[in-house]
């Protein structure tokens, strides 16, 4: 589809498939281009919604100073730009804490989250160590193209893959890029993870370990995750694991829809029960008001 213009900026998206809603978040200098497998494997179930974040892809480089904030921000308003009431959410790496500020900012706006390699906070040597290099590589005019190549040769399953993901970030722009690694190295909102109330999926990779503090935080504090290990997967998995992830998406997705139908069936057994005489036995679900 054409660009989207919203909060002042334009925003390259793809939209594939129909049913519940699904926005994609890519961490720094991927694209849209991560979540191909997605599309290709969950279009049949949801409309799969991808998008290049400010800076990054074919969407416009950001004039505002750039942050979390103004991301959940650009994401709000492409759902209104859409015409999309309410949708999950699902992050990938450093995508994983914009799922989380999005759920914290606004609520009502989002039926759950998906998160894949996430996190709350960054605090492990290891990592940050790597994020603060990244953030200095891609300030860097003569290290960006050699941190892009790094990252989309890590990210790539196969040669096609490789290169369809270094052409998407060739004009990723280091002015927006740098300080999306530099905001991993400082966003922390683990002591408000108890105030998100939407179900959470958590997917890791069983090798991954550098990352399993980050699951154990998000499934210990949030009051309703489910998390998931996916065994020999490293942290790259919507391209290296995607039938995997798509599997768990789908069946967790479908367990809500369950959960849901098996509410509405017991409310309306309490409201017979209650009520005989307004409630009658031929009543339908799809009469009630939701």
């Amino acid at each position: 589809m054409p660009l989207a213009h919203v909060n002042g900026t334009q925003l390259n998206v793809e939209i594939t498939g129909t049913g519940t809603p699904i926005v994609f978040i890519h961490p720094p200098l991927l694209t849209l281009q991560t979540f191909a497998y997605q599309r290709e494997q969950l279009s049949d179930h949801f409309q799969v919604i991808t998008f290049d974040i400010r800076g990054h892809g074919a969407s416009k480089s950001s004039e505002r100073t750039f942050s979390y904030a103004l991301i959940v921000e650009d994401i709000r308003q492409l759902l209104d730009y859409l015409g999309i009431e309410k949708a999950f959410l699902c992050g990938y790496s450093t995508g994983g804490a914009l799922v989380l500020e999005a759920l914290l900012t606004y609520p009502k706006r989002f039926f759950g989250g998906i998160m894949v390699s996430g996190m709350s906070e960054l605090t492990d040597p290891y990592n940050k160590s790597r994020v603060w290099l990244a953030a200095r590589m891609a300030g860097s005019g003569l290290f960006m193209n050699l941190l892009k190549k790094a990252i989309t040769f890590g990210n790539a399953d196969n040669a096609s893959t490789y290169h369809a993901l270094y052409q998407s970030s060739v004009s990723d722009d280091a002015k927006n890029v740098k300080p999306y690694y530099e905001q991993a190295l400082t966003y922390t909102c683990t002591r408000r993870l108890r105030g998100i109330q939407h179900p959470i999926l958590l997917i890791y990779g069983q090798k991954d370990r550098t990352f399993h503090r980050y699951a154990n935080i998000l499934h210990e504090e949030l009051p309703h995750s489910s998390l998931y290990f996916i065994k020999d997967a490293k942290h790259q998995i919507p391209i290296k694991n995607p039938s995997k992830m798509n599997d768990l998406i789908r069946l967790w997705v479908d367990s809500l829809e369950d959960i849901q139908t098996q509410r509405i069936q017991l409310d309306l057994a309490i409201a017979k029960k209650l009520n005989p005489d307004m409630y009658g036995e031929d009543i339908k679900e799809s009469q009630l008001p939701l």
